[in-house]
């Protein structure tokens, strides 16, 4: 078991919110609330699993009571499940509760968003998800749920140890252009960090930026903290690979929204030791798991969510198995998920070496859309082999469409098409890592292939119903 080391010690003074008080600082109330937060989560991450268990069915008490006495759909929906609310439920109890659907989510918000919530839950605002379908959901989150948020965000620094007066870049979606050394200064590294600390600055740029400019970009802020999206950060890699300069100080990047391939941590570690931690998280619920910084496995934050893994009969998986992703967040009382199928699947981790007793996901593998199906009805997550393309021709982008057990379209971003011999040795390549010989159809593109509308992009898609 690792060596339970007091994170606290690895934090720079805290910012003092009080005129004339430097040290010891005096927080401002929500910098305390997420302090006494992590205070908790460093005795309860080392809770045994049967531990953990009892705390969140505890919590889960008060949540299905409010939800029973303020939402008609979870009133209706106990109800018909003989739920107790005035009793803590057995976690036999909790597991027959029916799974709440995106489907439901979306056509009954009204029914159950509630009616009434406690002033300290207030006021609320309301967060939306689109997903990879571009079906839009809404979700009403309360100052409550951003502390959990924050709070998990910050332990997720501390656990990997950043050097909070660095320099960070961010390049996601939706994000404004920042380039004044000024206004990034000013601005820190943003919530949690800039809550509790004062930082290095953190400068931000569009998805939408070219990535060459995103290159000289970076290059020239050189930061030792990127954040960015998996196939954003791949695009980069292609250029770095290529003789583009890589910022001298560039030490991490971490990955959000998409599924990380595990070729890109490979991919990194020959730049000159950049490492990938990873971040699993959801607009609906917030951060789900985080990377371990001794295992890399990913750790459920249990503290604030149930997060159940369930095979197709909706029974929890074991260790090594995959299956769906379903989610309870124990704090939100505005609009209550519970044993929400997010559409995610993720494979089943083992107990952590680290000693941690928060549940491991080994990985996460993304949409029940991204699943390759085989003429016989078997479907199975796929590894496109993308790593190697480049053994082939310079291929700026790829995905693959399959349309149905009989033809899986390929498109590319190449600057010109490949010679029949280049595509029969990118066949070859594709059908060993999809594991069946799919005819394939070559689609080509001179820009950029679309992304979500989330800014996320899909390497594989299966439209076969």
């Amino acid at each position: 078991m690792k060596q339970r080391s007091p994170v606290f010690g690895q934090l720079p003074d805290l910012k003092s919110a009080l005129p004339g008080i430097r040290w010891p600082a005096i927080p401002n109330p929500a910098a305390a609330s997420i302090l006494s937060l992590l205070v908790q989560f460093e005795t309860s991450q080392w809770l045994k699993p049967q531990q953990l268990a009892t705390k969140q069915l505890e919590q889960f008490s008060l949540l299905a009571r409010h939800a029973w006495q303020h939402s008609p759909f979870y009133r209706n929906r106990f109800d018909q499940a003989k739920l107790n609310v005035d009793a803590a439920p057995a976690e036999s109890a909790f597991a027959t509760l029916p799974v709440l659907t995106r489907a439901e989510l979306m056509q009954q918000a009204d029914q159950i968003n509630c009616r009434a919530l406690p002033r300290e839950h207030t006021p609320v605002h309301k967060t939306q998800s689109s997903g990879s379908t571009g079906q839009m959901i809404t979700v009403l989150r309360t100052p409550v749920t951003q502390i959990y948020w924050l709070a998990t965000a910050m332990r997720e620094h501390l656990w990997h140890q950043r050097d909070f007066s660095a320099t960070l870049a961010v390049i996601k979606a939706l994000t404004p252009t920042q380039d004044d050394p000024a206004e990034a200064a000013r601005i820190g590294w943003g919530h949690p960090a800039t809550l509790l600390l004062d930082t290095g600055p953190s400068y931000s740029q569009p998805l939408s930026m070219d990535v060459a400019r995103q290159a000289e970009w970076l290059a020239r802020i050189d930061p030792k903290y990127l954040l960015t999206y998996p196939s954003n950060l791949d695009a980069l890699l292609d250029l770095y690979e290529h003789g583009t300069r890589t910022p001298a100080s560039l030490r991490q990047v971490r990955t959000i929204g998409e599924t990380l391939h595990p070729g890109l941590r490979e991919r990194c570690s020959r730049l000159g030791e950049i490492e990938i931690v990873d971040l699993y998280s959801s607009q609906e619920v917030g951060l789900v798991a985080l990377q371990c910084p001794d295992s890399g496995l990913y750790h459920v934050q249990c503290e604030n969510l149930v997060v159940e893994v369930l095979d197709d009969d909706g029974y929890p998986c074991k260790p090594g198995e995959i299956g769906r992703i379903v989610i309870t967040d124990l704090h939100n009382f505005a609009t209550p998920l519970i044993r929400y199928d997010i559409r995610d699947y993720a494979e089943v981790g083992p107990p952590c070496p680290c000693g941690r007793g928060l549940p491991t996901l080994a990985r996460i593998m993304g949409r029940r859309r991204n699943m390759v199906v085989f003429p016989d009805g078997r479907k199975h997550w796929p590894m496109i082999g993308a790593y190697r393309f480049r053994e082939v021709e310079d291929i700026r982008q790829y995905q693959a469409i399959q349309h149905s057990t009989e033809e899986v379209e390929i498109r590319l971003v190449v600057n010109k098409p490949l010679t029949a011999a280049q595509e029969a040795k990118l066949t070859a390549l594709i059908h060993q890592s999809l594991g069946h010989p799919f005819p394939l159809r070559y689609s080509y593109f001179n820009q950029e292939l679309p992304k979500t509308r989330g800014g996320k992009f899909e390497e594989f898609i299966s439209l076969v119903k």
